[in-house]
């Protein structure tokens, strides 16, 4: 479509193929959507698209995701207040034909099985015409924010790749934690990551390990987990965390295999191997495994490859 439709504390741009949403940055927008900056939406992750009249002479246009598409939504979990949901563009009522007009080009390109969605009553409602059919991979990029936030009982930390860091606090961590002392996960290890708001009484996030091994009900008392309280974790900060490790554990772990080493034509046609390319590829490889983007196997297999081209 290419065009531009502006609302309060957001710009929707339509691409042929996806939805782009920008923030505005100003002291009014909701400080999570400030931090998200921007989200780059495939028309194949909406399950569908509403119209519905909004507060104080406004409507509402709402892009809602299908399940399992965006990791941000899914360690939401329903939790986000209307005013920080990233798919809600809200404009002046005067500006309702223009929002059914992309309101429905946007629904013209919703992929098979997408329910259409109905504008009257509430967005429950969107699946109307059939429940939506849940994504098998993430196909919104995991937020780019911030990769460490302080907790109440210590510090969050995420290296962006493959490995999570809980370091404690001397005050605010309790006797179990203190005994179990700092704690670093690999994202192999994990198999998801719970996320309560902090605007609700006892917010969380906490990381849950492979396996099913027996953790204590209490976060508190889990060393896999940090709780929020008295300021700690806003979610404009513990929520793009707890997404992009969720992304890390969940989408991007395919994303490692396999993992291709590029080898020039003239070496595959058989003429005379530089020891020079062959080391610094290794070198490169080494650096991927140490980056937790490939795995051991991965590594000895590729190494082995090289070193046979000398």
């Amino acid at each position: 479509m290419g065009d531009v439709l502006a609302g309060n504390h957001a710009t929707w741009e339509f691409e042929s193929d996806a939805l782009l949403i920008r923030f505005d940055r100003g002291n009014r927008t909701p400080k999570l959507l400030s931090v998200l900056r921007e989200r780059r939406v495939p028309h194949e992750a909406l399950a569908s698209v509403t119209l519905t009249p909004g507060k104080r002479g406004t409507v509402v246009l709402h892009a809602v995701p299908r399940p399992g598409a965006d990791p941000l939504m899914e360690v939401a979990a329903g939790q986000l207040k209307e005013a920080c949901d990233p798919y809600r563009l809200v404009l002046p009522a005067d500006r309702e034909t223009l929002a059914e007009y992309y309101r429905d080009e946007l629904r013209a390109r919703l992929p098979a099985g997408a329910g259409v969605g109905t504008d009257a009553g509430a967005d429950a409602d969107a699946g109307a015409a059939g429940a939506p059919t849940p994504a098998d991979r993430f196909l919104v990029e995991p937020p780019q924010g911030p990769q460490s936030f302080k907790t109440y009982d210590g510090k969050a930390s995420f290296d962006g790749v493959s490995e999570v860091s809980f370091r404690w606090s001397w005050t605010g961590a309790s006797t179990e934690k203190w005994k179990a002392g700092d704690q670093t996960f690999s994202v192999r290890d994990l198999c998801g990551v719970e996320w309560r708001s902090p605007e609700v009484l006892d917010g969380y996030l906490r990381l849950v390990p492979r396996g099913g091994a027996p953790r204590a009900t209490q976060p508190d008392l889990d060393p896999a987990s940090v709780v929020f309280g008295l300021g700690y974790g806003p979610v404009h900060l513990s929520l793009p965390f707890a997404a992009a490790v969720l992304a890390a554990i969940r989408g991007r772990a395919t994303d490692r295999v396999p993992v291709p080493v590029s080898v020039p034509a003239g070496m595959r046609d058989g003429a005379s191997r530089d020891p020079g390319a062959v080391a610094e590829r290794i070198r490169h490889l080494g650096e991927l495994h140490q980056a937790g983007l490939v795995t051991d196997a991965e590594f000895s297999a590729k190494k082995a490859e090289l070193l046979a081209e000398l």
